[in-house]
């Protein structure tokens, strides 16, 4: 049985971020994606210029309407944009929490841009993040949650995890990308403790995009009944790849997006993209 996915977040028109790189991750791992949106905004690939953001009760409704028809297996939830938003969707989902929810606490886009003003952040740290079965954040992200520094060590990185925990998500991935070094570690805490996750740092500046599509790629693997840790291990994987052939696209000047159909995709003289 092919498993339903809903993404709730922000549209991005150039494609590599946001709803956009949500729905090709679901469609890369196999799962059928549907889409509420939050937020509208004017970017490409060197950054922000705008955001227009959608009624928090229109919000409501996009969701309401999906599982009104259609069984849905698994949620993520990316750009949420403001205060107001996030309670239409905490209250939204407050039935439907024995399905997974993944929550990609989005606050800053690639170019700098802030997509999450201060107000919403207490919100979603008090009503959003209980109901998430795993929670994403970059290092940025984890310390704008904690109101502490950016974790610069593994050890900070695992102790800011269970301070997630301690104040209500059920398992938090903390993401090491802005780590200095050659590698790009990731840390899995929950109540059994933490796993780590290891990867060599891929040298491409066309990252854009990266956390949507591994948030993304973790529901879909949630959906279709993977055990937390396996469905990070393949999660990751697949975005190891998407971005090791980022740079077979070629997509605007700035931070282009990753490769999200790098197993699917051929070139025109047949190779594998």
């Amino acid at each position: 049985m092919i498993r339903n996915v809903l993404s709730i977040a922000g549209s991005d028109p150039s494609g590599g971020a946001g709803i956009q790189a949500d729905l090709k991750a679901f469609s890369a791992r196999g799962v059928y994606g549907m889409a509420a949106l939050t937020a509208l905004t004017a970017q490409n690939t060197q950054g922000v210029s705008g955001v227009h953001l959608v009624l928090p009760a229109f919000v409501a409704d996009q969701i309401r309407a999906v599982f009104a028809d259609v069984r849905v297996d698994a949620v993520k939830i990316g750009m949420i944009a403001n205060a107001e938003i996030a309670v239409a969707v905490a209250d939204s989902l407050s039935a439907h929490q024995a399905i997974p929810i993944v929550l990609d606490p989005v606050m800053v886009a690639k170019g700098g841009a802030e997509l999450l003003d201060h107000v919403a952040i207490e919100v979603l740290t008090r009503r959003l993040l209980p109901l998430a079965t795993l929670i994403t954040p970059n290092l940025p992200e984890a310390a704008a949650l904690l109101a502490s520094p950016v974790a610069t060590t593994r050890a900070q990185m695992a102790e800011q995890g269970e301070r997630l925990r301690a104040i209500g998500a059920k398992a938090v991935l903390v993401k090491g990308g802005h780590l200095a070094g050659p590698e790009s570690p990731d840390v899995l805490v929950t109540a059994e403790g933490p796993v780590w996750f290891e990867a060599a740092r891929i040298p491409t500046a066309n990252t854009h995009g990266t956390g949507c599509t591994l948030s993304s790629a973790l529901a879909a693997e949630l959906a279709k009944g993977a055990p937390l840790s396996q469905a990070v291990a393949n999660a990751k994987a697949y975005l190891a790849e998407a971005v090791a052939q980022a740079d077979t696209l070629d997509v605007g000047s700035g931070h282009g997006p990753v490769q999200h159909f790098h197993a699917l995709w051929r070139d025109q003289e047949g190779r594998q993209a």
